[in-house]
C-alpha cells in the first residue's frame, strides 16, 4: 500500500513540475485532447497506479506523427467509446 501512495505521489509531484515549470515555455502542439500529462492523471484517478501507467505508457506510444489525433479520454482496452458530440 505505501508503494502505492509513494508512486501516486511521485507521479503527482513530476505533474505538477511539468505543467508548471517546463510546459509554459513549450509551443502547443499536442495531437490529442485531452494532453497525453491530463490523461496521465485522468487515468491514474480513474483506475489507479498500474493501469494508470499501462494506459499513459500506450498513449505516448500512440503520439507520433504517423499515429492518430482527436479526443482520446482514458479508457482501458474493451471499454466502449464515449458518444462524440
Amino acid at each position: 500500500m505505501e508503494l502505492v501512495l509513494c508512486l501516486k505521489s511521485l507521479n503527482d509531484g513530476c505533474y505538477l513540475n511539468f505543467s508548471g515549470q517546463i510546459s509554459p515555455f513549450l509551443p502547443s502542439s499536442c495531437r490529442f485532447i485531452p494532453t497525453c500529462s491530463e490523461y496521465s492523471m485522468q487515468a491514474y484517478k480513474k483506475y489507479g497506479v498500474l493501469k494508470g501507467t499501462i494506459l499513459t505508457a500506450w498513449r505516448l506510444l500512440k503520439c507520433n506523427p504517423l499515429g492518430p489525433s482527436g479526443f482520446d479520454p482514458p479508457r482501458w482496452f474493451g471499454e466502449s467509446k464515449p458518444p462524440t458530440s
